[in-house]
């Protein structure tokens, strides 16, 4: 799809989008999952513990290579556990907060906003993407605040149209209504696209970490990282 084929129209979020918003955001950080896995598995550590697996395995089973594919394979398993529940502990956790209730999160103050990508598919009308801001005190400049950029999402029918760069300038010309100094936002390693994306915007990588809601051994697991990225505005 590009935006040619259909008109998008971009608004605030309305309470009658929440089970279409609900879905997009849980697809779009599912998708995730086996990109994050093929990266895990292709470090040199898992690599390695692997092949230590399987090679147990054999030996120890008096050279049965059943159970060597079966002990390599558990490990292999384990590691797509924790990619599949780094990121489906965070929907999880986020269905349970501010996406639980979206107009009295990012609604009910005027430093914040969520708005929706719409456009009408077989006579209906369909949210295809979505993104918002919540406004936070800059504490490197007194008195100013920054906005914080948080569940940019585009659907999969919708990827390569240039959505996610009006999404995101719509979040930029708010932030610059607001007299915000900057914009921020935190993207895990795995997402390449989103990565690219904000690189394009003009964002800058100013921090790498793993700190997050997930327990710290399922993050050294993934070998993911969480990236924090700015833009002066």
């Amino acid at each position: 799809m590009t935006q040619s084929n259909v008109h998008i129209v971009i608004r605030r979020y309305q309470p009658s989008d929440r089970e279409a918003v609900k879905t997009i955001f849980r697809d779009g950080l599912m998708e995730h999952i086996n990109p994050a896995f093929m990266y895990a598995m292709t470090r040199p550590l898992h690599i390695t513990v692997s092949l230590c697996f399987y090679i147990g395995g054999y030996v120890m089973s008096g050279q049965s290579v059943v159970l060597a594919l079966v002990s390599g394979g558990a490990y292999i398993g384990f590691v797509y556990f924790c990619c599949y529940e780094f990121y489906a502990g965070y929907i999880r956790e986020r269905l349970n907060t501010d996406m639980q209730d979206i107009p009295g999160y990012y609604l009910n103050n005027p430093d914040n906003c969520f708005w929706v990508a719409e456009a009408e598919m077989d006579g209906r009308p369909q949210v295809l993407g979505m993104v918002a801001v919540e406004g936070k005190n800059d504490p490197g400049c007194k008195g100013k605040k920054y906005g914080e950029l948080y569940r940019m999402t585009v659907s999969s029918t919708c990827r390569r149209s240039g959505l996610g760069l009006r999404l995101a300038k719509t979040a930029e010309d708010f932030c610059k209504e607001r007299h915000f100094s900057k914009i921020e936002l935190s993207t895990t390693s795995p997402q390449k696209a989103g990565v690219a994306l904000y690189l394009r915007l003009g964002f800058k990588l100013i921090l790498v970490h793993t700190q997050f809601e997930t327990p710290k051994w399922m993050i050294w697991m993934t070998r993911a990282t969480i990236l924090v990225m700015e833009k002066n505005i």
